[in-house]
């Protein structure tokens, strides 16, 4: 941690707190960050796997489309490198508990992360849409289906859906590739109703998801950013909490339980 980076005081985590337990309809939007502080390194920037080995090609989904069994060789062939080792080691750290705790106690009642790590599912999270896919389960191009790796075999390549014999992929989205519209319209659901984003590990920038948190601030509703520096939308959010989500997400947490124990008792 560097010398200019600031910790969330005690003050602006209460006053965080406050927003988050007088909200109808609170949401989060994950990001990178969190992947980070559990071992999985970033795409882009200094030490990302595509600054150190190029990006994929931007057509990586017509290429599937044109050769869906070489593009599942090509996968296969990638299962153990250094982009897929960390996915497999990566454990959910203090910050994906705490948001999974904020949804137990009925306080966040979605979250959208561009995260295809699969953390936040093993941390307990529910209600939840990955918006980028997860790099567990294949999905079906054409019914949307999804499924667990293990229940498929790639004896046949490329292996076909159980359930209308469509074209299985990867469930992580690709460039060019739209994002699935089951997905899509749970985000859509949701942002709509919420009246406060909770921003964690992402400088909100990538859309679609980034849409969703502007959208609700410009209907009025309230930003809670936590992240380690400054960011393109921390001059619009009400609270910014600056460190690591790991950090400042579980001091959150707790004050959000304190208050509703205040409040109950």
């Amino acid at each position: 941690m560097t010398a200019q980076t600031r910790i969330a005081s005690d003050e602006e985590i209460l006053t965080a707190a406050r927003m988050l337990t007088e909200a109808r309809y609170p949401i989060a939007l994950t990001g990178a960050g969190m992947s980070v502080e559990s071992g999985i390194p970033p795409f882009r920037g200094p030490g990302g796997l595509w600054t150190k080995y190029g990006e994929p090609p931007m057509n990586g989904y017509q290429l599937f489309l044109a050769d869906p069994k070489k593009g599942w060789e090509d996968r296969i062939r990638r299962q153990d490198d250094e982009l897929w080792r960390p996915l497999r080691i990566a454990k959910p750290n203090p910050g994906h508990i705490a948001l999974a705790t904020l949804e137990s106690i009925g306080v966040l009642r979605f979250l959208i992360t561009q995260n295809v790590d699969d953390l936040h599912r093993q941390a307990g999270h529910r209600a939840l849409a990955e918006i980028h896919g997860n790099w567990k389960l294949i999905r079906c191009i054409d019914c949307n289906a999804r499924f667990k790796s293990e229940e498929i075999s790639l004896e046949v390549l490329p292996p076909l859906c159980p359930r209308c014999e469509g074209i299985l992929k990867s469930d992580t989205v690709s460039f060019g590739e739209p994002i699935p519209p089951d997905v899509l319209e749970q985000c859509m659901t949701n942002a709509a109703q919420a009246d406060l984003v909770l921003v964690a590990g992402t400088s909100a920038t990538v859309y679609p998801a980034a849409g969703f948190a502007l959208e609700v601030k410009q209907r009025g509703g309230k930003l809670i950013e936590v992240n380690l520096y400054e960011s393109e939308i921390t001059n619009i959010c009400d609270v910014s909490l600056r460190g690591p989500t790991g950090q400042v997400l579980p001091r959150l947490t707790a004050a959000v339980s304190e208050l509703r124990r205040e409040k109950l008792s």
